[in-house]
């Protein structure tokens, strides 16, 4: 089960994510991914949004081999190498999440990989 929050009284999203999410059901927590090809198992190269498709397609097979779909996907925290990347992040963002989207953290700092990484939360269904 998912269900998302939103209230006047606190600050509206700016980008695709909720306020809130009420979530139950088993609960998978995705350890963070980054733009690693699983077949080469090198950094991906390239744009920051061709990194940011593996990244979140790594976090998609995880989520899938756990019995779930990406709208289970209930909060995100997203870690970028710089905050110019932020609007391409949105845009990579809505090809891989809907309506209603996972609260989001965003976290500017160096990474040890790449110009992304992520890690997730699921409520898998019963």
């Amino acid at each position: 089960m998912k269900q998302a929050i939103h209230t006047d009284k606190g600050a509206a999203p700016k980008g695709p994510y909720s306020q809130g999410i009420v979530a139950s059901g088993p609960m998978l927590f995705v350890a963070a991914q980054g733009p690693i090809d699983p077949a080469t198992g090198e950094v991906v190269c390239g744009t920051f949004e061709e990194q940011a498709a593996r990244t979140f397609e790594n976090i998609k097979v995880i989520v899938e081999a756990a019995g779930g779909v990406m709208a289970d996907v209930v909060k995100v925290t997203v870690y970028l190498r710089d905050w110019k990347y932020f609007d391409a992040l949105n845009v990579v963002y809505r090809r891989f999440f809907a309506e209603p989207y996972p609260a989001r953290t965003p976290v500017q700092m160096r990474l040890p990989i790449g110009l992304i990484m992520a890690d997730a939360v699921a409520a898998l269904p019963d």
